[in-house]
């Protein structure tokens, strides 16, 4: 049974502490605050530390990094120098420079990298992927992301580093590829160095195009997804209480150079009811002695690119 230590015991790393112990995977628990630590080690019978380094001596088979994003480098990096497996949460790092940098470093100890996407993990996310690459909706043209909600708002980063990782990292999984460019625009309202609301459009290979609308001063929850193809749509609202992939039987055809609308019945595709997080934290688990290839370290750092190029173009209007 393979063993996983935890850093960070927040908010979102006690959700990888529960889940890994619920899995029998929990080997340890990193976490600076006493009292918390405390806390935690009564709840799980598992060690426990209050610095990286003291973790690193033993002898765990990864370890999941839930620390604050500013902390992820600096703690990926001292894992990997020491020969250890890392799943880190996103955003991988707050730089290409440094997430390249851990990817080459990664790849120079022969350990395993992987990025916390957890959505790329969603069951409806994989089905979605399963339906593209079976030629379903035939040729790819566009995809487009509405991630809205009314808070949580942030005062040291801005929704789209907040929010829009998610989606371009679905974007990039459903289109197999990296990004080629994209453009940005975001608006400020709340505080006078945030941005509130952004608007990317996104371009990749083989004339495929996406946009992402993100805000966090909007009057309803609205998580919402569109796959465009040339045969097909798919939509899926993970906001929504039903939570189904619809396929949208229409397309248009020419004929005779006039453009036709051909629509058929819209059908719902069924998908296992599955935690993202559970699958994200055992597809981690069950590839440490194999290949980590859905959200590795390479497809973090397209990530972290594409986040701090629109960050650069929304801070140039």
């Amino acid at each position: 049974m393979k063993s996983i230590c935890v850093i960070g015991g927040g908010k979102w790393g006690q959700n990888h502490i529960r889940t890994l112990f619920e899995m029998g995977n929990l080997g340890g628990i990193v976490e600076a605050n006493p009292k918390r630590l405390k806390e935690l080690l009564e709840k799980y019978s598992v060690k426990g530390f209050q610095d990286v380094e003291a973790a690193i001596k033993e002898n765990f088979d990864g370890f999941t990094i839930a620390a604050p994003a500013p902390l992820h480098y600096e703690i990926a990096k001292l894992l990997i120098q020491n020969g250890k497996n890392v799943l880190v949460e996103k955003p991988m790092t707050l730089s290409s420079e440094t997430s390249l940098e851990l990817v080459e470093l990664a790849k120079a100890k022969g350990v395993k990298l992987m990025v916390g996407h957890v959505l790329l993990f969603h069951p409806a996310i994989r089905k979605i992927k399963e339906v593209i690459d079976n030629g379903k909706i035939g040729t790819l043209y566009y995809i487009y992301s509405n991630r809205l909600n009314l808070g949580t708002v942030r005062t040291e980063e801005n929704v789209f580093w907040s929010l829009a990782p998610h989606d371009v990292s679905i974007f990039d999984f459903f289109v197999g590829k990296p990004a080629i460019s994209i453009k940005a625009r975001g608006q400020k309202f709340l505080q006078p160095d945030v941005y509130d609301s952004t608007l990317a459009q996104i371009a990749y290979p083989d004339n495929i195009h996406g946009h992402i609308f993100t805000s966090w001063l909007h009057p309803f929850k609205e998580h919402r997804l569109v796959v465009i193809g040339s045969r097909g749509m798919i939509s899926f609202e993970d906001s929504s209480p039903e939570k189904e992939i619809k396929f949208y039987n229409k397309h248009i055809e020419f004929e005779q150079g006039i453009p036709i609308k051909v629509e058929n019945p819209t059908e719902i595709i069924p998908y296992e009811n599955r935690q993202p997080l559970t699958e994200e934290l055992k597809y981690f688990v069950e590839n440490l002695d194999k290949k980590i290839e859905i959200a590795n370290g390479q497809s973090g750092y397209e990530v972290v690119k594409v986040l701090e190029k629109a960050q650069q173009l929304i801070d140039e209007k």
